[in-house]
């Protein structure tokens, strides 16, 4: 039988507060997590896939170990990005529902700073912070990390870069008596060059469902398309997905921004989202995700950190990622919490070799989605021609007289007759013959 919260020595106001949110039986990460953090004896590494309970993983066990009677900061949890900032910062309001006398604060990058340093001024057991901020916090003398007891590195793997830089003088702000505890996804060799120097050496590493890096629950495909049929392919699958919610991926903010305006050309509900947004349009675009306004999320991989979105169908690499970690992180955005998800990635005939070293690296097996045909590409360009049309609203600007001559024009047709003529000239317009190249085999090594 299952083990539930109640079974790993969670208190109950945070038993209360999790039964609110439906929180059942605990994942594999919360299961083996929870009861060692509770321990407070030692440092740990927690390797487990996204999508799995990170957050409530160390979130819980840290909640209930806060001395309220202490008026410090006890814990710090860094992040990667605002966005999973945010995220975790309300996940914690959440589990301390019944715990009024907790207070949690969020000090992380791309907003003002100010208002951050006079909410620190009021007593604070736990700051949720990102790397850059916090160590501007730390030179402005804004925050007081000498009695900190927990410093929490989650998705660690997204920070090396930025943690290489400013983890010395973090550290050096606390007492040397604290725990760390590492969450990642993936452990390239960076991270454990980061565990050696940082942690303790007696570190109990913890991993959950890691035979193979990817969610079982997600269909790894990819497809082989030549440059200029890429965004018609990619249109007509997105048609295919109509109403369901997906991510996708390009590698700069300049291919984000291009085919953003493309699909918004063809009526496609979408945003943009990367990091030379200021940051008040990234949450208005993650707002509308979530609350479903918009369906699909066009994003570069750092934008994307922290997106925890629940009935997220499908991922698509629009573009192939550079390292294998990034795949991971792509495609953990889909089938989360025991759903299914497709990650469906875009090839162009020459990268089709490197999906062997993708599946050799990661543990996971590539099948090949079927192309659609010229004939049904072409069709659907058509019916997104058509969609444009309904969508586009009247223009007030055109002078009458100019209507009223047009009115004249088309008069005597009927509904059907005008359709006919519309579709007979978009026909006629983009009348072509492309060659459909055959598909290249993926080649194994």
């Amino acid at each position: 039988m299952p083990k539930q919260f109640s079974d790993l020595g969670i208190s109950t106001p945070i038993l209360k507060a999790i039964n609110e949110l439906k929180f059942t039986v605990p994942t594999e990460i919360q299961q083996k997590t929870i009861p060692l953090l509770l321990s407070n004896t030692t440092d740990l590494v927690g390797l487990a896939k996204t999508g799995t309970g990170k957050t409530a993983a160390f979130g819980l066990p840290i909640l209930q170990l806060i001395d309220t009677n202490l008026s410090v900061i006890q814990a710090v949890i860094l992040v990667p990005t605002r966005e999973l900032g945010q995220q975790i910062f309300k996940n914690l309001e959440s589990f301390a529902k019944f715990l009024p006398e907790v207070s949690i604060a969020a000090t992380c990058g791309g907003i003002p700073i100010k208002p951050q340093i006079e909410r620190l001024t009021l007593p604070t057991h736990i700051v949720v912070a990102t790397p850059g901020r916090l160590i501007d916090l730390i030179q402005r003398k804004a925050i007081n990390l000498k009695e900190t007891r927990f410093l929490v590195l989650d998705e660690a793997d997204e920070m090396v870069t930025i943690l290489k830089e400013g983890l010395d003088e973090i550290i050096a702000e606390l007492p040397a008596t604290h725990n760390t505890f590492l969450f990642s996804a993936t452990m390239p060799g960076t991270i454990k060059q980061l565990i050696q120097n940082y942690l303790n050496k007696n570190i109990v590493q913890v991993s959950a469902n890691m035979e193979t890096v990817g969610n079982q629950g997600i269909d790894h495909e990819y497809i082989v398309v030549d440059p200029i049929e890429k965004l018609d392919v990619l249109m007509h699958f997105l048609n295919t997905k109509e109403g369901e919610r997906g991510i996708i991926f390009c590698k700069t903010k300049a291919a984000v921004n291009k085919l953003a305006k493309n699909l918004a050309i063809n009526r496609f509900s979408s945003g943009a989202l990367h990091g030379s947004l200021s940051q008040g349009i990234r949450d208005r675009i993650m707002e509308q995700f979530r609350e479903g306004h918009i369906n699909i999320l066009v994003a570069t991989d750092l934008a994307a950190r922290g997106i925890d979105v629940k009935e997220i169908s499908y991922v698509v690499n629009y573009h192939l990622p550079d390292v294998y970690e990034a795949y991971v992180h792509r495609s953990g955005r889909t089938a989360r919490a025991g759903a299914k998800g497709l990650s469906l990635t875009v090839l162009q005939p020459e990268e089709v070799t490197e999906i062997a070293d993708f599946e050799k690296e990661l543990g996971i097996k590539f099948s090949q989605f079927k192309k659609p045909t010229v004939a049904s590409i072409e069709e659907n360009n058509t019916l997104l021609w058509a969609k444009q049309i309904f969508k586009t609203k009247p223009n007030h600007d055109v002078a009458p007289e100019l209507k009223e001559k047009i009115k004249t024009v088309f008069h005597h047709l009927t509904k059907d007759e005008l359709i006919e003529k519309l579709l007979a000239n978009y026909i006629l317009q983009n009348k072509n013959e492309p060659l459909e190249k055959p598909v290249k085999k993926l080649k194994k090594k």
